[in-house]
């Protein structure tokens, strides 16, 4: 555990200011340097408020002397406890919110947005041909009015984390720092679940020209699901490939130019996959041949990631858990898929002697609030490959 010297770091604070003071605690605290962990609430009130030592004992009632001072906030100037408290908080938020068990929120965009749900203009129908400019002719121009996408409306969510006078009086940094964990992970879980609805296809947001579609289809405009096609080996990537190739642009008639990046997997078929694009070659023997081929495997360029609650996502939209862990997706989910975020993850401290500090003991309160939606971008960038148990895949 690092070693925290408050009086020292009260002095950087009054030397630097707050801004500087608490960016550099944001740089080690996320370089790892320093751990939300290693700090204590009452160290560091009594270490950063003024006559400190006396603002925590100020805290026990026996101690008040008549009126509370703390209560009736004359003369205690606690922003530097504030800020600094604040940012571990923060940091412990953000930890939670961003943990690696977030599998898709980590290989979609997001895209920053000021609008509560847009609408994204597209290429209109331009063929390739048009580009021969002969000479003295002017260069057409790119339209952009009649192919378009809409962004479902962006959804806040947030939560609050107390620290009351006991949680500084007793130190129950942990305390306050389990409830800070427990808020990033639940906004960070809610993120994550509206992503895997969409990217199983639990969920359907896709608005093309004003029209409603599901992200997938077995037939016009688009297919791209692949039933009985469980990942057993090599071929079956092929054979999700080879969709790809009949998926075409609906403005231009040309084939999508899509390089398939990232393959997801339950967790059931996590080593099936790794063994599939991670083998060193791959055999193939020709229908009624006598001969055995073999070559280099050509799918080392594969992401392969795999996910528990994708799993838990595909059960609870109806499939039985022993086809749920069959499916799989392969595409380019950069491409297919973005969260629309309007603010990030973001925390906002409470004023000082509000309400809840008298009615509740409570002396400062961390609101982490973030607003966006999981929005499908274009389909035709993603195949689903679905098996089942009863077929014997």
């Amino acid at each position: 555990m690092a070693t925290i010297r408050y009086r020292e770091l009260r002095r950087r604070y009054e030397l630097d200011g707050p801004d500087k003071t608490v960016k550099h605690l944001f740089e080690a605290l996320g370089q790892g340097e320093l751990k939300p962990e290693d700090f204590s609430l009452r160290d560091l009130a009594e270490g950063l408020v003024p006559d400190g030592h006396q603002w925590v004992r100020m805290m026990d009632p026996r101690n008040a002397g008549g009126v509370n001072v703390l209560e009736a906030g004359e003369g205690v100037d606690v922003t530097a406890f504030l800020n600094i408290t604040g940012q571990v908080v923060y940091s412990k938020i953000l930890e939670s919110y961003r943990q690696e068990a977030f599998v898709v929120s980590k290989l979609v965009d997001t895209v920053p947005t000021r609008l509560d749900g847009e609408k994204i203009p597209g290429v209109g129908p331009i063929r390739d041909e048009v580009t021969e400019i002969h000479p003295g002719m002017p260069y057409p121009n790119v339209g952009f009015g009649e192919d378009y996408i809409e962004t479902p409306s962006t959804t806040k969510h947030g939560l609050i984390v107390p620290v009351t006078k006991e949680a500084i009086f007793f130190d129950r940094t942990n305390l306050v720092l389990s409830r800070a964990a427990e808020v990033g992970e639940i906004l960070g879980l809610n993120k994550e679940k509206r992503l895997i609805d969409l990217l199983i296809g639990a969920t359907n947001n896709y608005k093309w020209k004003g029209v409603e579609y599901n992200t997938y289809q077995d037939s016009t405009p688009w297919v791209n699901v692949l039933t009985d096609n469980e990942l057993v080996d090599w071929t079956n990537v092929d054979a999700a490939e080879q969709l790809f190739a009949d998926i075409l642009d609906p403005n231009t008639g040309e084939p999508v130019l899509v390089r398939a990046t990232t393959v997801l997997v339950m967790p059931a078929y996590r080593h099936a996959a790794h063994r599939v694009f991670n083998a060193a070659e791959i055999s193939y023997e020709s229908p009624g041949a006598a001969t055995t081929t073999v070559a280099a495997n050509p799918l080392g360029n594969y992401t392969v990631a795999e996910s528990r609650l994708a799993y838990r996502r595909v059960v609870a939209s109806g499939e039985s858990a022993d086809d749920a862990k069959r499916w799989w997706f392969i595409g380019d989910l950069k491409k297919a898929f973005a969260y629309m975020e309007n603010w990030p993850i973001t925390v906002t401290q409470s004023p000082t002697n509000s309400e809840a500090d008298f009615n509740q003991d409570i002396v400062v309160r961390f609101k982490a609030s973030e607003r966006g939606a999981a929005a499908v971008i274009n389909p035709r960038y993603m195949v689903k490959s679905t098996g089942s148990a009863s077929s014997g895949s």
